[in-house]
């Protein structure tokens, strides 16, 4: 589907109970792996034995995993638990009617058990599977994996200059907050009667705003 080599190729099929097997699985994500979701397929292995790729210094492998759904929408925690469980790095295609939208998270190592965790999911929107922004690049696992979240996440992630992955990411996650503050800020002032505090919420929003273009422009 993604034009991958055919020696990266696994179709493996996962049984969707494996992930919700353990004991200190919530109902709920229980529930949401019944519901939600009708088959796993583990598409494809991306490493240095099934690629023509360097080895990475942070990402072993890549694992491609297909999950069709009974539904158009996923609960995100159903994500988290298989990347949980399966200690690679993940690019997910959701299926549903035929359509796809490609999701994978931006993972960090820890020093506690999990070898890594997740700190934010992109998704693109759903397309036809040939026009999935999606291909193989680079010449290291690290590199791939990198170049797969990228082009997923589009322009949230256009970099600043040569800025690295990392430095992309915390500054798309502060331009968020950021816009949740100035939307609970402008709501603020909507609400606000007394034109002198009007006057001093305006200028914490002017500042807010100047502080917006700074993370989205800086160089």
């Amino acid at each position: 589907m993604l034009g991958l080599p055919k020696t990266t190729e696994f179709n493996k099929r996962i049984p969707k109970q494996k992930f919700y097997e353990n004991l200190t699985v919530t109902p709920a994500l229980k529930r949401a792996f019944v519901e939600q979701i009708r088959l796993i397929w583990w598409r494809n292995k991306i490493a240095p034995a099934t690629a023509n790729l360097a080895p990475g210094k942070s990402v072993t492998e890549v694992e491609v995993l297909e999950l069709r759904l009974n539904q158009p929408s996923l609960d995100e925690a159903v994500l988290r638990q298989i990347d949980r469980e399966i200690p690679y790095h993940i690019l997910f295609l959701l299926e549903h009617e035929g359509k796809y939208q490609a999701w994978i998270g931006y993972k960090e190592a820890t020093s506690g058990n999990a070898a890594f965790q997740v700190r934010q999911y992109y998704h693109t929107g759903w397309m036809e599977p040939e026009r999935l922004p999606l291909c193989m690049e680079g010449l290291t696992v690290d590199a791939v994996y990198e170049n797969f979240i990228r082009q997923v996440a589009g322009d949230s992630l256009a970099p600043s200059g040569g800025e690295a992955l990392q430095d992309s990411v915390e500054r798309n996650l502060r331009r968020q907050q950021l816009q949740k503050q100035i939307t609970a800020l402008e709501n603020k002032i909507r609400r606000e009667k007394q034109l002198n505090r009007q006057v001093e919420l305006n200028a914490e929003l002017k500042k807010l705003r100047k502080e917006m273009a700074a993370v989205i422009y800086e160089k």
